[in-house]
């Protein structure tokens, strides 16, 4: 029996995945692993809704912010360093808790990776330049040829992923969802994850409401703090590419706003897709009461 338990928080965005985690953790005197791949960035906090001051004194959090914009730092880098801390943290608790928004970098931690072959560094090089100089729509296309079954599945929106997609269908030769579906890694935890879910029309209103909230934060300036550096991977991100249009002069901000909400609800959208396909998630409504979850947590603990 796996004496070490990684209890992980998932869930849409803005339903409310950081304070549950911070409540969970705090009563198993614990620490906290982000798998928020957006929030690995020091330069991005506002648009990313990493944790407050105050949240982040609460409990110990690990991957907030630990990155820079102009480093890469890919699933596979985030998976190998996670692994690491979890290991030295399991020496101190029997309880981890993990939170996030990024499926896969979630996945990362508790299944482990597929194993990919190394590509030539160059590869990607070129393939950034051609995000950078053609869009990405050149991108999407060149997938669409490479590896249809891959374009049909992934969100051809998000960069990061139709480029590391092609590096490998151009460095192998061989189609990347090919080397989907291999056998994990084992790990030696048990994993309890709770998803936190509520009606479509609740989680459209957070959504819509903390849109608001960050622009009071001040998102416009740290958009435009960052104007310099938009062609970045880490900045293809939703509430920074539609005000970097802003800026460039194609929306008014009326229009700039109303974008982020609505690609923000579809990203919401496209986590609930990925989520419910997991077999394994115990869902919890939003408006949880935390002494009856915890006794859930226990109950699935002690049947592990």
């Amino acid at each position: 029996m796996k004496e070490k338990s990684l209890i992980t928080v998932v869930g849409p965005t803005a339903i409310g995945k950081t304070s549950l985690a911070i409540a969970i953790a705090k009563h198993y005197n614990t620490e906290i692993i982000s798998a928020d791949s957006r929030q690995f960035y020091k330069e991005m906090s506002i648009g990313t809704a990493v944790p407050s001051p105050d949240e982040l004194a609460a409990v110990p959090h690990h991957f907030i912010q630990h990155k820079s914009i102009f480093d890469e730092y890919t699933v596979g880098d985030f998976e190998r360093e996670a692994i690491t801390k979890l290991e030295t943290l399991f020496t101190q608790h029997d309880i981890v808790v993990m939170v996030g928004g990024s499926g896969l970098y979630v996945d990362a931690i508790k299944y482990g990776l597929d194993n990919f072959p190394t590509i030539d560094p160059e590869v990607r090089e070129t393939l950034n330049s051609t995000l950078i100089n053609e869009g990405i729509l050149s991108l999407q296309e060149k997938l669409k040829s490479l590896d249809r079954e891959y374009y049909n599945k992934v969100d051809l929106n998000n960069p990061h992923r139709l480029i590391r997609a092609l590096e490998v269908c151009i460095g192998s030769g061989l189609p990347y969802s090919s080397f989907l579906n291999q056998k994990k890694a084992d790990r030696n935890f048990n994993t309890i994850t709770l998803g936190i879910t509520a009606e479509r029309k609740t989680i459209y209103d957070r959504i819509n409401q903390r849109v608001d909230i960050m622009l009071e934060q001040g998102l416009l300036e740290e958009v435009q703090s960052l104007k310099r550096q938009q062609n970045l991977n880490a900045l293809q991100t939703v509430g920074y590419r539609e005000l970097f249009s802003y800026y460039d002069g194609e929306y008014d901000l009326d229009t700039a706003i109303a974008e982020i909400k609505k690609n923000t609800r579809r990203f919401a959208k496209r986590q609930l897709t990925w989520l419910r396909k997991k077999e394994d998630i115990l869902w919890v409504d939003y408006k949880y009461d935390l002494e009856v979850l915890l006794k859930k947590v226990e109950h699935e603990r002690n049947s592990k």
